[in-house]
């Protein structure tokens, strides 16, 4: 039988998880940055927007879509290390707030399989838009798919949010302002995804989501700081 000093994860390799994690946070947050910068600059249509401008900008600018597309294939890998490496780090520590890992990493899950879907159909929009004179019943289709599909993942996003900042502050890896800041996001994102219908038809109440969802960054990148920083 093994004794308790056996089994015990060694401090040294305690503390690698928490700088892998930290560092994966941080580097998903940038890249989460970049691909909306890119997609801003190039002038991404809101979901309001005539289908005709949305035919224009596909058809104008494939190779934003394409690079905006590698660096979501990129980032969701990494959020899906930050919260079960999050987890895992939870239980290591006595398991207080463990639920609320369980939470994130479920959460976390369900919004990499919608986010794979919104870029897939991102990508479809760009490969279509070429050949069109004008837009057809289906491209129109597929932009609203796309649009619902980002919209729902906005509660998906909060319940990430939460769940990961309740479990990283009751087991004592962040501060309380963290966990407010946390909450606060998640709020926000859940709340903007109760009214999904009305951000795919152009409603301004998308911009509570993305408060929500900059708001939540600011919580991923401090929190990973501190975690790389311990």
């Amino acid at each position: 039988m093994s004794s308790p000093q056996d089994t015990a994860t060694p401090p040294a390799r305690t503390g690698d998880v928490r700088r892998l994690v930290g560092a994966a946070a941080i580097v998903f947050a940038v890249l989460v940055v970049t691909e909306n910068a890119l997609l801003a600059v190039t002038g991404a249509p809101g979901y309001g927007a005539p289908i005709g401008e949305v035919l224009a900008y596909y058809a104008a600018n494939r190779d934003a879509v394409a690079i905006a597309s590698g660096l979501v294939a990129v980032y969701l890998p990494l959020l899906l290390l930050f919260v079960t490496g999050l987890h895992g780090l939870v239980e290591r520590r006595g398991g207080a707030g463990a639920d609320w890992s369980r939470l994130a990493v479920a959460a976390g899950a369900t919004l990499s399989a919608i986010f794979v879907l919104v870029n897939v159909l991102q990508v479809g929009l760009a490969l279509s838009a070429g050949p069109l004179a004008e837009p057809t019943p289906s491209f129109e289709l597929v932009w609203q798919v796309h649009a619902a599909a980002f919209a729902l993942a906005l509660p998906m996003l909060g319940s990430t949010c939460i769940g990961a900042a309740l479990a990283a502050h009751a087991s004592g890896l962040t501060a309380p302002w963290q966990r407010l800041l946390g909450l606060v996001g998640g709020s926000l994102l859940l709340a903007a995804g109760l009214c999904n219908l009305a951000i795919v038809d152009g409603s301004a109440l998308i911009f509570v989501g993305l408060l929500g969802f900059t708001t939540w960054l600011v919580w991923t990148i401090s929190t990973g700081v501190r975690l790389t920083r311990s």
